[in-house]
């Protein structure tokens, strides 16, 4: 296959700590279990940046958000920025996108041809945060414990109504592809928004897990002043004071998550099954774009470094990519790299565009290098950057002190081994590499000045009329099902497939 069909499955905030090899065994995950075992699992995928545009940002242009300036949830994707799709649309690809991306400004395709859904976040600037007002908390759109507290049932919500339309659509998509009007290859992206928060499911799927040993975090909750001054900021930002969270709530919210891994499930063995009936061959890769901390230690959501919130599930199904576990540390940002080498694109020049590198070489066994995440968005006063290399972690911050963890040792990362004599080496190279990789007072100028500037703009804009850039999707009628410029009997022969059985 010169240049293979591609199908990538995105979800949002898919805890990686769950995938060490594919689904953990407990979760009900049939059709992610057959997908793992035609797989190669990336047991230590990491995202870009634990937010979602920013973290999307990066899975999109194999840049870190200090290269592309998608900072945070607010931060314009520039329309310069290649993406994969930019990449594989200029080599004959039919690129098409269902679902969530979180592309923040005018562009909303970035190389993709065709959006079958809006999306579920704004595009706007409204999310901006400001460094200068530090410990600022803006109540209409940052996290809360709510989400906690009122996880449950529910048969419809705001999120279900979002992934149901991205899973339907996509799968008409998978069927127009099938019957061929078009012969280029193609990459369709389905991206739902699911299990992201708040962690309310469908009654089917949360009495798959009523008798889940695994509704109470591995750690238990610290206390505030127990935590690193980071954490201390996410509490801080998701209004932790004004909540009382028993043992209850995060059982319930733990179970709302995991019923909502099989509630994705279903709909990708939905996807997965058109792709085998329709008889189309498409390499086929699952990522999220960063994780969950789901009650460890007491946090939740993302904005952090530790495993449960910067650590995603990734698995590549694919020619040439032996199935198996893979335990060299990797990126978000090697996706793009390695669908160019899959989809028989020169990587040549691509290389001064990306941070990334191809995962076949990894696949068999080459080294990647240590592994690079930056965050610069709500709860932080400064960004902060992390290095992930086969054995340790090194996180940074100009305003805090530094953290080390031995991440083989220490999965739960309890114990910053940044001044103990015993990692001194460990310490020194990773500063090392830290310090040629960041200007940390140049990043902190940059995400300022590109705050400011928003602000000033999303203010400028929201008086009198206003042009929203949400991507809304069009719909020719004139041209579906059966109209008077068509012949009947070619529509009713090429809408069919397979013909002749």
């Amino acid at each position: 296959m010169a240049h293979p069909n591609i199908l990538i499955v995105m979800v949002d905030q898919l805890n990686g700590t769950f995938f060490p090899d594919g689904p953990a065994p407990w979760l009900h995950t049939p059709n992610l279990d057959r997908l793992a075992a035609r797989s190669a699992r990336f047991a230590n995928a990491y995202t870009a940046s634990p937010l979602c545009a920013p973290g999307r940002g990066g899975f999109m242009s194999s840049m870190l958000p200090s290269a592309t300036g998608i900072y945070d949830n607010a931060a314009e994707f520039r329309a310069d920025v290649p993406t994969f799709a930019h990449h594989l649309r200029r080599a004959g690809y039919a690129t098409c996108l269902a679902g969530k991306m979180h592309f923040v400004g005018p562009d909303q395709m970035h190389g993709f041809e065709e959006r079958l859904t809006t999306d579920i976040y704004p595009a706007d600037f409204g999310w901006t945060p400001d460094y200068r007002k530090s410990g600022e908390r803006i109540d209409w759109w940052y996290h809360n414990m709510g989400s906690v507290s009122g996880a449950g049932i529910a048969e419809i919500s705001n999120q279900m109504e979002y992934d149901d339309e991205v899973a339907f659509l996509a799968g008409q998509k998978l069927y127009d592809l099938s019957r061929a009007q078009d012969d280029r290859p193609w990459c369709l992206t389905v991206s739902f928004t699911h299990p992201h928060d708040p962690y309310v499911a469908r009654r089917k799927f949360w009495d798959l897990y009523e008798d889940c040993t695994h509704l109470a975090p591995e750690v238990p909750a610290m206390d505030y002043a127990d935590h690193d001054q980071h954490s201390k900021r996410i509490f801080d930002a998701n209004d932790w004071r004004s909540y009382t969270i028993t043992d209850d709530h995060i059982a319930r919210a733990r179970r709302g998550y995991f019923a909502n891994i099989s509630y994705l499930d279903e709909k990708i063995g939905d996807l997965l099954q058109i792709v085998e009936d329709s008889r189309q061959n498409a390499i086929t890769i699952f990522v999220s774009d960063h994780g969950d901390m789901l009650g460890e230690r007491g946090l939740w959501f993302k904005m952090s470094m530790f495993e449960g919130s910067s650590r995603v599930p990734l698995m590549i199904a694919a020619p040439g990519i032996e199935p198996g576990r893979i335990d060299t540390p990797v990126s978000t940002l090697d996706v793009g790299p390695t669908l160019a080498e899959l989809a028989g694109i020169d990587l040549s020049e691509i290389a001064n565009w990306t941070q990334g590198t191809s995962l076949l070489p990894v696949a068999g066994g080459a080294p990647r290098g240590s592994v690079p995440i930056e965050y610069a968005a709500e709860a932080s006063i400064a960004p902060i950057v992390a290095l992930r290399d086969a054995r340790y972690k090194l996180v940074r911050c100009s305003v805090d002190p530094d953290q080390l963890f031995d991440v083989q040792a220490d999965p739960h990362e309890l114990a910053n081994l940044a001044t103990d004599p015993k990692h001194a080496e460990a310490y020194a190279r990773l500063s090392s590499e830290a310090e040629k990789l960041w200007n940390l007072p140049q990043f902190d100028a940059d995400v300022r000045a590109n705050q400011a500037r928003r602000l000033v703009v999303y203010d400028a804009l929201r008086q009198g009329g206003y042009y929203p850039w949400d991507f809304q999707p069009l719909q020719k009628a004139s041209e579906r099902y059966m109209r008077n410029h068509m012949d009947l009997n070619d529509l009713e022969e090429r809408q069919r497939f397979p013909r002749g059985e």
